[in-house]
């Protein structure tokens, strides 16, 4: 596990990395330093890692979890409903490989409802 610190503005979330193949390419582009795109409840960013869809690959996540976007080279951080979202589930736009979970922080995942579209955005080690 990687843990790692997400800031946008003044979000301040602590997270982790799992072990899996993706997650391990994005700990090593790490600092990463992007544009947030938003869409709904979950904000993603482009980053500087190569990956396809993973056996874990799906497209219905949970609050606070991260993903990799193979078809945008993008890390998402879900919290809420998307313009995809069927019911009251939270579901990427295609699937997303789980690369990890905020685990705290500043405040809830939901404080990334504050970031903006073209906002700077960091993600680095603790």
């Amino acid at each position: 596990m990687t843990a790692i610190v997400i800031r946008c503005g003044e979000i301040f979330l602590t997270a982790e990395l799992n072990d899996s193949e993706t997650a391990l390419k994005v700990a090593g582009v790490l600092p990463i330093t992007s544009e947030v795109g938003c869409w709904g409840g979950e904000i993603f960013f482009e980053i500087r890692v190569a990956a396809g869809l993973a056996d874990d690959a799906r497209d219905v996540m949970q609050p606070g979890e991260i993903a990799y976007w193979p078809p945008g080279k993008a890390l998402c951080v879900f919290w809420n409903r998307t313009p995809s979202s069927r019911g009251e589930e939270i579901r990427a736009a295609s699937p997303v490989n789980p690369v990890g979970r905020v685990t705290g922080g500043g405040g809830a995942v939901g404080t990334l409802a504050a970031a903006r579209q073209g906002d700077t955005i960091v993600v680095e080690r603790i």
